[in-house]
């Protein structure tokens, strides 16, 4: 065999991979929706040590179907309703595929113009259609980047944050003195682990009240500890507010919390991994409220919602010039004509890594084969499922909605009458692992208003409407069926 794959044996072997793809899409309904690999099954069937000739590539492939399949949970199953949705599509594929063939690194302009200035295009066409502030386009004061996920983009507004909170002293000299974030209870886990990795430590993430019904940030409690912290010594760094939490997808007040932030003046980072590609629909874009005025900066997911293939975060800027400062190290290996003359992006500058893929074919991709009229006959078909879901669940005395569902969220819980609410809450983690387990579907939990609820997250690419109302007549005959074993 020899050392390298040609040209030929490739166009054969990708035909093989592309239409095994196909299949995969075409039949994933088939597959039980959560692997019923036990730990450890996987390793156990691959060989110890790496093999020291070189094997077919139809070897690679058998494995991938005797070994790799049974131990996934498939995510592009119509019937897969937890967590969020983590979408692909044909476009999307293709264009990663585009990206892999070519191999660039697209860490400068001058490494490959085209992926940058591509990338420039898409960030702006999506904060077009999202209808966020011009100063967030490429060719205002900020600018936008595609990430790998919301939680680098959080890490990366952190850092711009802390960059301009200490005079652009943290580069040079590190964190001096107490530097704090501010968070809700319903915040994302990322902005805590973004904390003990710029420095702060989670002794300083501030976790600000909610409103007990909407579980939204109460911006009066903010500004309260806010101003105890700053009597305190300390230096406030930045303010998160989610639009579509994790647990509920609750919307917190932009507009009023940015009104705290700019009195304060304190870096306002709007968190809409999963909710904000929403805002494409006209209807929707009340999401946004506030972020136009005082948002510093912004990260939404179309590797979630948006039919694009992970990993795709999207963040922008106000003002690009504290991450710059923040995340700009020059060796002499990188200098060049390019990037000393000022007129271009180094994406290097906006990351963590220096190196970065060429996301943004995949992004492009999706963005021309469906149109905007297309990624908005998406996203309102997940939020049409979604108010039928809670009309069916509030119309049934044996469970209670959380709230009715904005997005594509439902969260519900059954009533379980004369239980005690621990009891209860046991029982509700039962009922999902029993749904779990028998490949059906697979759903997650959240605890809203102190109780253990059922999350039904609807969007996937494939998922109509069959499939959310054989998801929910399946758990409401497994209920039935615990009911019966509990009494």
């Amino acid at each position: 065999m020899s050392a390298h794959m040609s040209p030929e044996e490739f166009r054969r072997h990708g035909r093989q991979v592309v239409d095994w793809i196909a299949d995969y899409l075409a039949e994933v309904e088939s597959h039980p929706v959560r692997s019923r690999a036990e730990p450890g099954e996987v390793r156990r069937a691959l060989p110890d040590a790496a093999p020291e000739h070189g094997e077919p590539f139809e070897a690679v492939l058998a494995d991938v179907e005797r070994i790799i399949l049974p131990g996934l949970t498939h995510w592009q199953h119509p019937s897969f309703f937890g967590y969020f949705p983590a979408n692909t599509s044909g476009p999307a594929i293709l264009g990663d595929l585009l990206s892999a063939g070519l191999g660039v690194q697209g860490m400068m302009w001058v490494t490959s113009p085209a992926c940058t200035e591509l990338e420039t295009v898409v960030v702006d066409w999506l904060a077009g259609l999202l209808g966020l502030p011009g100063r967030f386009r490429t060719d205002g004061p900020g600018g936008g980047v595609i990430q790998d996920s919301a939680s680098s983009a959080s890490l990366i507004a952190l850092l711009a944050a802390l960059h301009r909170a200490s005079g652009g002293r943290v580069a040079a000299e590190g964190l001096r003195g107490r530097h704090t974030l501010y968070v809700s209870s319903q915040t994302h886990s990322a902005l805590e682990k973004a904390a003990r990795i710029a420095g702060l430590g989670s002794a300083n993430v501030r976790v600000v009240d909610v409103d007990p019904g909407t579980l939204a940030m109460d911006p009066a409690a903010l500004r309260a500890l806010l101003a105890r912290d700053r009597a305190e010594g300390a230096v406030p760094a930045m303010v998160c507010a989610t639009v579509g939490t994790t647990a509920t997808t609750a919307v917190d007040p932009v507009a009023a919390i940015g009104e705290v932030c700019r009195e304060h003046g304190v870096w306002l980072h709007v968190d809409a991994a999963y909710a904000g590609v929403a805002a494409i629909c006209p209807e929707l874009r009340g999401l946004n409220d506030g972020v136009a005025e005082y948002a510093d900066s912004y990260a939404t997911n179309p590797h979630k919602w948006l039919l694009t293939t992970f990993d795709c975060g999207l963040l922008w800027v106000g003002d690009r010039a504290p991450l710059l400062g923040a995340l700009s190290v020059l060796p002499e290996f990188l200098r060049n004509a390019a990037s000393a003359g000022g007129s271009v992006v180094d994406y290097r500058d906006w990351q963590v890594p220096l190196g970065r893929r060429f996301r943004a074919l995949k992004l492009w991709a999706v963005l021309r084969w469906y149109g905007a009229e297309g990624l908005r006959a998406h996203i309102r078909a997940g939020v049409a499922l979604a108010a039928e879901l809670a009309d069916r669940v509030a119309a049934d005395p044996e469970f209670v909605l959380f709230e009715r569902p904005r997005l594509g969220l439902v969260c519900f819980r059954p009533a379980w009458p004369g239980l005690p609410a621990e009891d209860a809450d046991r029982a509700t983690l039962r009922l999902m692992e029993t749904l779990n387990a028998g490949g059906a579907l697979f759903l997650t939990h959240a605890r809203a208003g102190g109780r253990v609820v059922l999350r039904m997250a609807i969007g996937g690419t494939a998922t109509e409407r069959r499939h959310v109302e054989q998801a929910w007549d399946h758990v409401r005959r497994e209920h039935s069926a615990l009911k019966v074993l509990m009494r």
